[in-house]
Formats: structure tokens, C-alpha cells, sequence
């Protein structure tokens, strides 16, 4: 699947991007969390433990001081990103209550110990004014009320409330609960949303998909393709967005790192998908059989031909009649045993050649951090920072299913683009294999980065800083990836194959 080459030579970014010192910054700090004594098992109990919270918190601290440039230091890091009466939106990864394949949830969404964590020091840089927010908007058909329960999180926010004096929110963003059988979405349940309601931002020529030979072939999130589609046409690239985000001052951004079957690896970048009040204008891949864009399939042959005819009729049929979906279970079941369940076979844009999603990521960290509560352009971007909770990372089939993969790490950096680059070398893979990562560095304005790919550095307590590609011994926890990206993203040892 061809793709813009890796930038050339970097175009400067405009004074105004390059004066701002949260977004300009390349460097990224990372701490370690010490092991649980009894070693890197994945058992429940064990995978518990590495979330010790004294020494989350500890490292937390730690990574976020060598994001600024220094090893140790007594305070707040958080002072100066963080300023009394500030709006502060905590955005971590809350994809559902836990694997497909399995109730367990600590390698899937971020862990409650680090939201924590985070939320002290920013609630406390608050001084006792402003306002504080955890909100997401997961999975269409995942249970909020679920996750809540499992990670603690009402009882962290009011904990933190109280020890502050300022509000915490907990906020489901999604407009709309799903009940999904065997992968198909069977009723729909309207939520309260967002309190703050929705911003609808058009990013027109600034957005991935001008140009982009896919135009009227995207597919979004749910059966009706027309709406995907009237959202990205022309000049026309909308996304509805949380106003709660919108509104805020700073954004907090705590994604979990794991492999992810559409982007190659979920973590800041990709994690902006959660703050979208209606997921089905997010183009996810574009349909059709290889020509003219699509990245639905690796290649065409005539079964997928075979397959995509059939899904095409049933999808459109569900878009008209939605009430149906029972009652074509069965159909479903007949398609898994002779086109191959999707957790083994590549289709609906599950590979490495997926042109379609990077577009789509880029164009919401975009609009979150350059436009504004009304929809409009900001002068400079929004204060943001990425905590990654890396201590046990998500590897194979994620971002649904992945196996836990135990590391230790948690990174911090203002840059997400920066945090991404080491995040994709902490796990084993090349971020230049990472289409969200190397086109973000591409210069397309507003800038993500404004700032070459040589200058991102990394501070882990080694004495000196490392560029992605060049870390420390001991630092990356190769990750298995998920089987459409497998020998495509591999970062290969120094002298060797992947």
C-alpha cells in the first residue's frame, strides 16, 4: 500500500508553535516500576501487584521530572503545566472492562494506580481553584458502569476532591450504549453524553484525507457508511468532539501501550479517539479490494471478492434495518467457517497497509489541540502532557484481546508524537513502521511536531539521553505484534533480521 515517504528534510515550524514550550518539547522521562517479588508472571495476582501505589506514584513523579530535565526534585512537576483555576481533562484509555477472551482487565485500560497518581499532582497544582475531569468515552459496547466498578475510579475522584477541595468529575463521553452478540451490534441505548455537550470541528485542507483517493468509501464505526462518508468529502472533514475536552485548559493524556490491529501500536496519538461524541464519522479503513486506496484486504483474490459482496449487502441491509441483527447471527456464524474468524484471518483494514486510520488519528490530535471550544482555530495549541502507563503492556491482538506483556515503564513527555517514537522502540518495533508516528513528523500544518525526528531524546536515568533507535541495554520489552502488522514493524537488532 503506497504511502507519503518518511519527510526529507523538516520544515521549520512557525514562531508561535516553536515559542510554546509544552508542545515543542522532544524530550520524554521514563521511570520504572520495581517488579513484584515473586517475578514477571502473568497471573492476576501478580499482574496486581506491579501497580503497587506507593511506587507508581513514585515513578510517576520521577518520569515527569525527567521530562523537564532534571533527575530529582522536591514540589509539584506538574507546576506550570498545571495553574490554579485551570480546566484539567484526565483522558485515560478505557476501551472495556477487560479482554474479549478473558475478565482480565489490567493490560487492556489504564490502570487506576496511575490515574491516580496523575490526578493528585494536577489536582494539587490546582491550589484549591479550578476543576478537574477523568472522562472517555469507551467502546460503543462496553459497559461504563462495569469499568467503574472494576478500577475504583468514582471512589479515586471523590478521594482526590476531598483531599484538594476542587471538583473531579467522572464522565462517560459516549452519546450512546451498544449490546453487541458475537461482534453485532443488536440494541442501542441513549447516555446522558457529555454534560458540556459536543463540538463539530471541520478541519477542511488541514485535514489527512484531502486528497486521499478512499473519498466515499470509508467505513466508520456502525453499518451506515453514508454518514462516515457525508463527514469526509470535498473540503469537508468533520469530527464532533467532547466539549468537556474542548473547553479545558490542559489535557492529561494517560494511554495504555499496547499493539492495535488497525495503527500497529495504540498510545497518545491514537488514544484521542475516546474524546469523539459519534465514532461512526471516524473513517476506520477504506472498502474495496486494493485499487483506488481500499485497505479492507492485503490483497484481492475471489473468495474476498466473494466476501466483501456478501458483507457489503448485509451491512447495507442492517444500516436500513437495524432490528434485524438477531436475526442474521447465524449468517455471521456461516461466514466465520468459510471466510475465517477474524481473529486469525486479515480483513476489515487489520494490517500493516491500513492508510485510512493514521489519517483519522492525526486529524483528531489536530483538532484537540488546535482548535477551540467553538470550533475555531486556536493561536497557539492547547497545554498537554502524555503519563503512559507502559508496566504491563498489551501485546498480539489488541487493542480488544491482547496477552499481557509485564515491562515496568511509565514515560511522560509533552509532545505525543515524541512519547509515541519511544513508546514504538519500548515495545520492540521501528516508529518509522508506525504510519501514525513517521507522518506526524511529515510538517503538514497545524504542526503535531515542531520539531525534526533526531531531536526527540529520552531521560531514564542512565546519566544520559537517549534517541529512539539508540536506547539503553534493558530498556525495551520486545512485544509480540498483532499478527496483520507481524514482520512489517519489528525493530531488527543491531547486526540481524527482525
Amino acid at each position: 500500500m503506497p504511502r507519503r515517504a518518511a519527510p526529507a528534510a523538516f520544515r521549520p515550524a512557525p514562531m508561535a508553535e516553536r515559542a510554546f514550550p509544552w508542545l515543542g518539547s522532544a524530550r520524554v522521562g521514563a521511570a520504572r516500576v520495581p517488579p513484584p517479588a515473586a517475578g514477571a508472571s502473568t497471573d492476576k495476582d501478580h499482574l496486581e501487584a506491579w501497580y503497587e501505589p506507593a511506587a507508581v506514584r513514585q515513578a510517576v513523579a520521577q518520569a515527569l521530572w525527567r521530562m523537564r530535565g532534571g533527575d530529582a526534585a522536591s514540589g509539584n512537576p506538574l507546576a506550570g503545566l498545571v495553574r490554579p483555576g485551570d480546566r484539567v481533562v484526565l483522558k485515560p484509555n478505557l476501551i472495556r472492562q477487560s479482554a474479549l477472551s478473558s475478565d482480565e482487565w489490567r493490560h487492556v485500560i489504564t490502570h487506576p494506580a496511575v490515574v491516580a497518581a496523575v490526578l493528585d499532582l494536577a489536582a494539587g497544582a490546582l491550589a484549591g481553584r479550578g476543576e478537574v475531569a477523568i472522562a472517555d468515552g469507551p467502546q460503543t459496547d462496553s459497559s461504563f458502569q462495569e469499568i467503574s466498578r472494576r478500577t475504583g475510579l468514582p471512589q479515586v475522584a471523590a478521594a482526590a476532591a476531598a483531599r484538594h477541595g476542587v471538583p473531579v468529575e467522572l464522565v462517560d463521553l459516549r452519546q450512546e450504549e451498544w449490546t453487541s452478540v458475537d461482534g453485532v451490534m443488536v440494541d442501542r441505548r441513549p447516555l446522558p453524553g457529555d454534560p458540556a455537550g459536543y463540538v463539530d470541528v471541520n478541519l477542511g485542507p488541514a485535514s489527512e484525507f484531502m486528497g486521499h483517493t478512499g473519498e466515499g468509501r470509508y467505513y466508520g464505526a456502525a453499518f451506515d457508511t453514508a454518514e462516515t462518508n457525508e463527514a469526509h468529502q470535498g473540503r469537508i472533514h468533520r469530527y464532533r468532539l467532547s466539549g468537556t475536552v474542548m473547553a479545558c485548559d490542559v489535557l492529561i493524556n494517560l494511554p495504555k501501550l499496547k499493539t492495535h490491529k488497525k495503527a500497529g501500536i495504540t498510545c497518545s496519538l491514537k488514544n484521542l479517539v475516546g474524546v469523539n461524541g459519534n465514532k461512526n464519522w471516524l473513517p476506520h479503513y477504506t472498502l474495496g479490494l486494493g485499487a483506488g486506496g481500499s485497505d479492507q484486504y492485503p490483497a484481492p483474490s475471489a473468495a474476498r471478492r466473494l466476501e466483501g459482496a456478501l458483507l457489503r449487502g448485509g451491512k447495507a441491509l442492517l444500516a436500513r434495518h437495524p432490528s434485524l441483527a438477531r436475526t442474521l447471527l447465524p449468517a455471521k456464524r456461516v461466514g466465520r467457517a468459510a471466510f475465517g474468524d477474524t481473529g486469525r484471518v486479515v480483513r476489515s483494514g487489520n494490517w500493516h497497509g491500513n492508510d485510512t486510520l493514521w489519517r483519522m488519528v492525526l486529524d483528531l490530535n489536530r483538532a484537540v489541540l488546535w482548535y477551540d471550544a467553538s470550533g475555531g482555530r486556536r493561536p497557539e495549541p492547547r497545554r498537554t502532557l502524555s503519563v503512559v502507563d507502559a508496566v504491563i503492556m498489551g501485546q498480539g491482538r489488541g487493542p480488544e484481546d491482547p496477552d499481557p506483556a509485564p515491562a515496568g515503564w511509565l514515560l511522560a513527555g509533552a509532545s505525543p508524537v515524541a512519547v509515541d517514537a519511544v513508546a514504538a522502540d519500548l515495545m520492540g518495533f521501528s516508529w518509522e513502521a508506525i504510519p501514525a508516528i513517521r507522518e506526524a513528523f511529515a510538517g503538514r500544518e497545524p504542526h503535531l511536531a515542531p520539531f525534526p525526528p533526531e531531536a526527540v531524546r529520552l531521560s531514564c536515568g542512565t546519566g544520559r539521553e537517549h534517541r529512539p533507535g539508540d536506547l539503553p541495554a534493558g530498556f525495551a520489552v520486545p512485544a509480540r505484534p498483532h499478527f496483520g502488522w507481524a514482520g512489517h514493524i519489528e525493530r531488527a537488532p543491531a547486526g540481524g533480521a527482525p
